[in-house]
């Protein structure tokens, strides 16, 4: 009589059980976003090699960059359309409008939404500064050439390290500090020089500048929590709008019936249609170009090519619009642009050092 085999016995006598267990790692099944992520990479990657992708990019960043400057500049300074800050109004909401699309529609960034009333604020107060910043940068090309805007545009590190300092007390080596001697060295030396200096002008260029480096400070304070913080295309959806809506009452006393005067001219010149599109446009593509590059490359690479970004649109100005320059200015202007390199590399040196 043969015994019974426990259950025991015959799962070791099981030839499939005398191996030692393994734990298979099961791949999660990868959401649909991440799929159309993929899907569209792949497509992409199959049409045009990623090296010749991200040089389209980085040229499409220049061309934007510059072409809104200098349409900015055409249209305030040759084309006679006097409206700074309608021409400023415009830019939001076609930000805002294009924002939508490619959040909502492209899906470029997942959407984020503002989850408190203390946020909403937060956010507010940035675009008032946004709206200081860019008004007063296209008020400045009406009296200011672009290559000389450009020269005092590179002094926002200057600005950024004093309102750094004053508003969060954060205190940046002896090396960062004297790269910036030649920044500001460099600003005075094209200002003495340069032949269609315009102290309104001047003011208002300082005053972009300024806005600028305010904003990136204000930024980094108030937006610091993993709650509140948002994505650069998502915090633009939100900023272009309340931008707009700052504008308005502005536009409406400063410039007043600008959009009867718009629409009329427009009826005269069907060419305006156009530049104000394209403009607005073009607008919007210098804030995607620069999330694509940084995406890309690193934000690294953008603040390098941001360097070189105001010698080139100081160059292709002068080529376009024929305005005087003098050996000292050229001089100041490539002082200053030396020391926002100077500056960038210190700035590199002293968090490798803090790290």
């Amino acid at each position: 009589m043969v015994e019974a085999q426990s259950w025991t016995t015959r799962r070791g006598s099981n030839p499939r059980f005398e191996t030692t267990e393994q734990v298979l790692e099961i791949p999660v099944t990868p959401t649909a976003e991440i799929k159309q992520q993929q899907q569209q990479q792949g497509n992409l990657g199959s049409l045009i090699s990623p090296n010749l992708l991200t040089a389209l990019i980085i040229a499409s960043w220049y061309l934007s960059n510059i072409g809104v400057l200098l349409l900015n500049k055409y249209l305030l300074s040759f084309y006679g359309y006097r409206y700074p800050i309608f021409l400023t109004m415009l830019h939001m909401i076609s930000c805002g409008f294009y924002s939508l699309l490619a959040i909502k529609w492209l899906e470029i960034v997942p959407f984020q939404q503002i989850h408190s009333r203390k946020q909403f604020f937060k956010i507010l107060a940035l675009s008032a500064i946004f709206c200081f910043s860019v008004v007063c940068g296209n008020t400045s090309l009406r009296y200011l050439p672009v290559s000389f805007n450009q020269a005092i545009g590179a002094t926002t590190p200057f600005f950024t390290a004093i309102f750094a300092f004053v508003i969060t007390c954060k205190k940046e080596s002896a090396e960062v500090y004297l790269a910036l001697v030649p920044v500001v060295l460099g600003i005075v030396l094209a200002s003495n020089s340069e032949p269609l200096f315009h102290l309104f002008g001047f003011l208002m260029a300082l005053g972009s500048t300024a806005g600028r480096a305010l904003k990136s400070v204000v930024q980094g304070l108030l937006l610091t929590s993993e709650a509140e913080k948002l994505h650069s295309m998502n915090l633009l959806l939100y900023m272009a709008p309340m931008a707009a809506m700052i504008l308005l009452p502005f536009t409406l006393y400063i410039e007043g019936n600008v959009t009867a005067v718009t629409i009329e001219k427009a009826r005269v010149d069907g060419f305006m249609v156009f530049l104000l599109v394209g403009n607005a446009t073009v607008a919007y593509l210098v804030n995607l170009t620069n999330f694509l590059v940084t995406k890309h490359t690193s934000a690294l690479t953008l603040q390098v090519l941001g360097n070189a970004k105001a010698a080139v649109a100081a160059v292709v100005s002068v080529l376009i619009f024929r305005n005087p320059v003098t050996v000292m200015g050229m001089t100041g202007f490539a002082v200053t642009i030396m020391g926002v390199v100077l500056y960038s590399e210190a700035k590199k040196r002293s968090k490798v050092t803090a790290h």
